[in-house]
């Protein structure tokens, strides 16, 4: 049975894109050598949520409309990912490697070896390596179902115990740079791009509310105040930390942020809370219309701003730079407003294109024609329908 679209998924991912593009353009205020410390908080410690939640929205959908007790076609499974999500990460990862290497006049991405390497870790383009986590979230889809199965609230609450302390371990205790060989030292170094343990707690999180979505909707009626003052006091949480790690330890903001971030105890606890905030809150049915209509367009637009957002953010930063500008605080916002515009409007313009010729839409966002519709009227896109459709 078909069960009814939840406009929560689709609010909270366009509520985290917005939040992923505020990370990336706080990055680029960082290069103000004296910012403003509240708005690099804003930025870069309020938003830590948005790359996590996304986890959590993908592990909810899958498993909302996953029967448990009906057989699990893995190949199937693995061939409707690969439509969603693969080929969108490979035409992405194309686009990014040819981007930077005519922008840079630099021809050493375009080499075979160099390309698969950035293939692997998802570093054609810095918000890409959460497609390669994702990636192989869906490759041990058997693994989650079967645990899920068994899960219980107990073991849930061991899991968020063992990945606060994962999490530590890696983020604040291994150090990999001296293991050999090279091949070892290099998969270590750079294990936040694949390692699907720093997010398997709120993937399953995910997955496991979902399964028990009628429970978990009675809990939101009854402890919605309970959770939103659990948002906050978390938030309060990383944002003690960030400032504590600025006054008393004479951390300079780029170093705070990169230790007040997602995976540290206070950051796990934010993203949990955030995720159980966000959907008690936009599944509320009292929901302003005005503003749910604006939700349901960042989301159905989130997957594009996600993937295409870097090109903004580089070419207004050039621009930038021509004109001498100086990264100041309210230049900060406007460029944040300009990105998000800049690709929401280039989103909205692929999608129409798409509508005409459904190869833009499926190359660049996984997103097909329905049942019965031409993908497009050449050979070659007719053999990529079949070829995915598996017929």
């Amino acid at each position: 049975m078909t069960k009814p679209r939840l406009p929560a998924i689709e609010y909270i991912r366009g509520v985290s894109m917005l939040g992923v593009v505020g990370i990336h353009v706080g990055s680029q205020y960082l290069a103000n050598p004296t910012p403003n410390v509240h708005l690099v908080a804003l930025f870069e410690i309020a938003t830590r949520f948005a790359v996590p939640i996304f986890f959590f929205i993908s592990a909810f959908g899958l498993f909302y409309h996953l029967d448990l007790n009906a057989p699990f076609s893995y190949r199937d499974f693995l061939r409707r990912r690969a439509r969603t999500v693969l080929v969108p990460y490979l035409v992405w990862s194309v686009f990014y490697v040819l981007h930077y290497t005519v922008l840079y006049r630099d021809t050493m991405l375009l080499r075979p070896m160099r390309f698969l390497y950035y293939l692997f870790f998802g570093f054609a383009s810095y918000q890409l390596y959460f497609m390669v986590i994702l990636l192989w979230f869906y490759l041990l889809m058997p693994l989650w179902i079967r645990i899920l199965r068994r899960m219980t609230p107990p073991a849930m609450a061991g899991l968020l115990v063992f990945q606060i302390a994962f999490d530590y371990w890696s983020s604040y205790l291994f150090n990999p740079y001296g293991l050999e060989p090279k091949l070892l030292r290099l998969l270590m170094v750079n294990r936040l791009n694949y390692w699907v343990l720093h997010y398997v707690f709120i993937f399953l999180l995910g997955g496991w509310l979902a399964i028990h979505y009628p429970k978990f909707c009675r809990f939101m009626e009854q402890r919605r105040r309970e959770t939103a003052v659990f948002f906050a006091g978390t938030l309060l949480a990383l944002l003690a930390q960030y400032y504590w790690l600025l006054a008393v330890r004479g951390y300079t903001p780029v170093e705070a942020i990169n230790t007040a971030h997602q995976l540290s105890p206070a950051g796990i606890l934010y993203t949990m809370a955030a995720s159980l905030f966000f959907f008690a809150l936009f599944t509320d049915d009292r929901f302003p219309a005005p503003l749910a209509a604006v939700l349901s367009f960042l989301g159905r637009h989130s997957y594009f701003a996600y993937l295409a957002h870097p090109v903004a953010i580089t070419w207004l930063g050039f621009g930038m730079e021509r004109r001498n500008l100086v990264m100041t605080g309210a230049r900060a916002l406007a460029f944040y407003l300009a990105v998000v515009a800049l690709t929401l409007l280039a989103a909205v313009l692929l999608r129409r294109l798409g509508e005409r010729w459904p190869l833009i839409n499926a190359l660049t966002i996984g997103v097909y024609p329905q049942e019965g519709l031409r993908l497009e009227s050449s050979p070659w896109a007719r053999r990529f329908k079949r070829f995915w459709e598996g017929t």
